[in-house]
């Protein structure tokens, strides 16, 4: 019989710490950048083109983790019925951690013995392993490592369906997602439904992120001849499959360097893509037509990918994952138009795989419509499952089992509109910082220094004037792509060292990100952004920053070198690095510290190799 319960996990985890109270106005740099649309298909190309993502505000930055490990207890929801055993994190992101075949007693997915927070996300944080569900804008989204609501579902069956559902701030979204396990199924069961409650079309986004243990048998299996790569050099080259440079690009651990593979749907296929072991078993992931999109990513088993698989699971022991994916387009580099006031919804299965290893390791033809044979009967009714759960996707939910945010229910008390039954955002659901803007909706001045209510422009324009309202308005004048009224806002904002940061980062004016850390020196991230603004044209006042900031943080420290390097003091600059430096927040597709240990070196007339801590080069050695 399937049960639901609420369990505790305890695992080494680095905590997340606090939020980054300046608003990213910049943004991080975009990995995926494509400069050959022209070359593209027209439908991919017009897609590619469209919905990009300015800032992920109204949400802040999730930079405050560190990297050291501490066993703590995680809530956890597990279903689990004689086949198989789901876990689920709902205070990160949903993530479903967990999914064990219990009469083979294996793991079918990438179960990450650490939870350890690494800048790969749009807010920065995001963790390896599992599946993660990803709404909103090309990359991990934003409530990734963030709450979701939870509760206890009545099941089209009678059995309990494990609800989760979340409002996705940059894009205002509803994300619904519905864990079913049948009595006696050994398929897992996840309904999704995003629901745009706006009047306004919307760019939509979704891939669910599937993490598998590989090893060199390991094997992806798809029903596609043809795949788009992406090797991050801002190309889309369409590539046949499997042999591609030489190397059967099926199997993840041949590649050297990090890359995507976008398979091309067939005519006509169900969508569907497994990874196996050498003996032919693993996971399966198939759902129904919506979700059409499949992807393959490796790491690549250079020194800078084998370096971030170590990053991310502090201890590894074994080869590390690769994903599998799946999306509502083909590729990740794409934003679909989302209607007002329409939920799209699909159904995905996850389970055990087992196919003949001669037909899963053969000639490609064989392997994948060999494969498609042995698992056609098990998903043939996914489109009568799908309606099946669609019956109870608006049911009330029952028993609550985690608590998300109130961000949900102050946009409905701002819009007014209306969102499903089976995802309620209840008013009793708004904390001190959601309470704190509900003055703006009556003319008042708002309450909190909190990110900045993008959408909310028009009622800060009316808002009873403060320091504090004219800081917010240009916050919001800046995202309507109005930069002179944002300078203006800040500079009648007065002297705070929130306005003159943003002053600074708009303007380049180098004495107001200083002033700001007079103010403030105390905040790390205002500290390093300032040095990093000032250390090439103004070093002098990188280094009146720095002997104002505290001295016992990474990043502070990372910062130090790079103003050392700058004022030509490579003595300095490798006596840190020698001393060690573990930059937290080092971003993917950045290789810093490696950097800057080749810079030390030329300054000091020496050639000392990089230290294998300090490379993070995903694209070759």
């Amino acid at each position: 019989m399937t049960t639901l319960s609420a369990q505790t996990l305890t695992l080494p985890v680095a905590d997340l710490g606090p939020e980054n109270p300046l608003p990213p106005l910049r943004g991080h740099r975009d990995l995926h950048r494509v400069e050959n649309l022209d070359a593209l298909p027209p439908d991919l190309a017009e897609n590619i083109r469209y919905g990009g993502l300015r800032s992920v505000l109204p949400c802040l930055d999730q930079d405050g983790y560190g990297r050291t490990l501490v066993e703590q207890p995680l809530p956890t929801l597990v279903l689990e019925n004689d086949h198989l055993r789901a876990t689920v994190l709902p205070t990160l992101g949903g993530r479903l951690y967990s999914l064990v075949h219990r009469p083979a007693g294996q793991e079918l997915l990438y179960r990450n013995p650490v939870i350890q927070p690494a800048n790969l996300a749009l807010r920065n944080a995001w963790f390896a392993g599992g599946v993660e569900w990803n709404l909103g804008s090309t990359g991990h989204w934003t409530g990734t490592c963030s709450p979701l609501h939870a509760a206890r579902v009545e099941g089209p069956d009678g059995r309990p369906v494990l609800r989760l559902w979340e409002w996705e701030r940059s894009r205002n979204l509803v994300v619904q997602l519905d864990f079913w396990l049948p009595d006696g199924s050994d398929l897992l069961y996840v309904g999704v439904r995003i629901q745009n409650p706006s009047p306004d079309v919307v760019p939509a986004y979704w891939w669910s992120n599937i993490a598998v243990e590989q090893s060199p048998g390991t094997r992806v299996l798809v029903p596609a001849d043809q795949a788009w790569r992406f090797g991050y050099g801002n190309k889309l080259d369409l590539v046949g499959v499997p042999e591609y440079e030489g190397i059967d690009l099926t199997y993840p651990m041949r590649h050297r360097r990090a890359v995507d593979f976008f398979f091309e749907p067939l005519p006509e296929q169900r969508p569907w893509i497994a990874a196996v072991d050498a003996e032919g078993n693993g996971l399966l992931q198939a759902s129904t037509a919506r979700l059409r999109g499949r992807k393959l990513f490796v790491w690549g088993e250079g020194r800078g990918g084998r370096r971030w698989q170590e990053w991310l699971s502090p201890g590894l022991q074994g080869p590390g994952y690769c994903e599998i994916q799946a999306g509502l387009a083909r590729t990740q580099l794409e934003h679909l138009k989302l209607p007002g006031a329409t939920s799209w919804t699909w159904l995905e299965a996850y389970g055990r795989l087992s196919v003949d290893p001669a037909i899963a390791h053969g000639p490609w033809n064989e392997a994948r419509t060999g494969t498609d044979a042995v698992l056609a009967d098990r998903v043939a009714d996914l489109e009568e499952r799908e309606q099946a759960w669609l019956g109870i996707a608006d049911a009330k939910p029952g028993e609550q089992l985690a608590a998300g945010s109130g961000w949900g229910a102050l946009e409905l008390a701002r819009t007014g509109w209306t969102v499903s039954a089976g995802t309620p955002f209840a008013e009793s659901t708004m904390g001190e910082r959601e309470r704190a803007w509900l003055p703006v909706l009556h003319g008042e001045a708002p309450g909190a220094m909190d990110g900045t209510l993008v959408g909310w422009k028009d009622l800060l324009e009316a808002a009873e004037d403060s320091w504090l309202t004219w800081y917010h308005r240009g916050v919001a004048r800046w995202f309507a792509d109005d930069e002179a009224g944002a300078v203006e806002a800040w500079r009648r904002s007065g002297d705070n060292p929130w306005a003159l940061r943003n002053l600074a980062v708009v303007t380049g004016d180098l004495a107001a990100y200083e002033r700001a850390t007079e103010l403030l020196p105390e905040l790390v991230p205002l500290v390093v952004e300032a040095v990093t603004a000032a250390v090439e044209t103004e070093p002098e006042r990188a280094g009146r920053i720095l002997d104002r900031a505290p001295d016992d943080d990474q990043r502070i420290r990372l910062a130090k070198v790079r103003y050392l390097l700058r004022i030509g003091d490579g003595a300095g600059a490798e006596r840190l690095l020698d001393e060690g430096i573990e930059p937290a927040g080092v971003r993917e597709g950045e290789n810093p510290l490696a950097d800057y240990w080749r810079q030390a070196q030329a300054l000091l007339g020496t050639d000392r190799p990089v230290p294998a801590r300090y490379e993070f080069g995903m694209f070759g050695d």
